[in-house]
């Protein structure tokens, strides 16, 4: 890594921690930066702004760097695997896989007289596994078929299949049940819990970790599957360990904050133009921090204009993927 980007990391560093400050400072009620530092630190402060700082605004700022870092990271992976710019989570329909599994969970349980008390636990396993299921489906075919833009095209076919059920899931489910699943749709990042959160910590930092171990994998695989191989790459332990990383960092993510759209395909492409580098030694650090960043600036965005994050996502996203279309023709 250059010096270059070693300040580009620094900088980015910093960033994101006033971004992690002013988020926590920004709400219903502003709260002045030096008494969410005292909050945090244990210094003076209003008994009721502690426990604001702590209780509430905290969880939702380490859950808006969790996301961020984990969306990003995963577009990146299949970005790099498949060999195509405009993959990612939500394009290959690993996220709707994840909002299948979620909407079974929440809207098709009631329909068979299960309970319907929900267990967090329930909720992230019903999305790791409709993720893992279209990730390998994708990935099946991928082996099968060589065409990049075939796989891409499958995959957003995929999506709208799932969509359909959902859909129907929808239309038969219960008025409660219902009413759940679409104030999820929007996304949210305040909904977490602190029992929540500490299932979604664990798992993303797992993934984080598999992504940081397949970063020599991603840098071959750049020049296609044939050239790893030649170059000593185990294809299929190395997929796996990809697979498994974004199952968890892309599932885990929208089962607990719904689907966020967007983040997932931009802040790759941002990050290469900010390091101006194609090695994942660079790019995966690189990701974690700007993807944490923006999706900071998102929540910041969404608490002062009253907004659901998707939207603000979107708004974010669009130009940048639009700029990449015009870039790659």
């Amino acid at each position: 890594m250059s010096r270059s980007n070693y300040a580009l990391c620094f900088v980015l560093s910093a960033i994101l921690i006033a971004l992690f400050l002013l988020d926590i400072a920004v709400g219903s009620t502003s709260i002045p930066l030096p008494q969410v530092w005292a909050a945090l630190t244990g210094g003076d402060c209003p008994p009721a702004t502690a426990r604001i700082v702590v209780n509430i605004r905290l969880i939702k700022a380490i859950v808006a760097l969790l996301a961020g870092a984990a969306i990003s990271v995963s577009g990146l992976q299949m970005q790099t695997l498949f060999r195509n710019p405009l993959a990612g989570p939500y394009v290959l329909g690993i996220s709707s896989g994840a909002s299948l599994g979620v909407a079974i969970f929440l809207l098709g349980a009631p329909l068979f007289g299960l309970s319907p008390a929900m267990s967090s636990l329930g909720i992230a396993g019903a999305a790791w596994i409709g993720s893992a299921a279209v990730l390998l489906i994708v990935g099946a075919l991928a082996a099968r078929i060589k065409d990049i833009m075939v796989i891409l095209i499958l995959g957003m076919m995929f999506s709208s299949g799932i969509s359909a059920v959902v859909q129907i899931l929808q239309y038969l489910s219960r008025d409660e049940s219902l009413k759940a699943f679409v104030i999820w749709t929007m996304g949210s990042l305040g909904d977490v819990t602190i029992s929540q959160l500490w299932i979604l910590l664990p798992a993303v930092v797992i993934g984080l970790f598999l992504a940081v171990v397949t970063i020599k994998p991603l840098n071959l695989l750049l020049f296609g599957e044939e050239y790893a191989r030649t170059m000593g790459l185990h294809i299929k332990r190395s997929r796996t360990f990809l697979f498994l990383s974004t199952t968890l960092l892309a599932g885990t993510v929208t089962a607990f904050c719904g689907p966020i759209g967007f983040i997932g395909l931009a802040m790759p492409h941002v990050t290469r133009m900010l390091c101006r580098s194609s090695d994942h030694r660079i790019l995966v650090p690189g990701t974690i921090l700007s993807g944490a960043a923006v999706l900071l600036i998102c929540d910041i965005i969404s608490k002062l204009l009253t907004l659901p994050i998707n939207s603000i996502t979107a708004l974010l996203g669009i130009p940048i993927v639009i700029l990449v279309v015009l870039k790659t023709k």
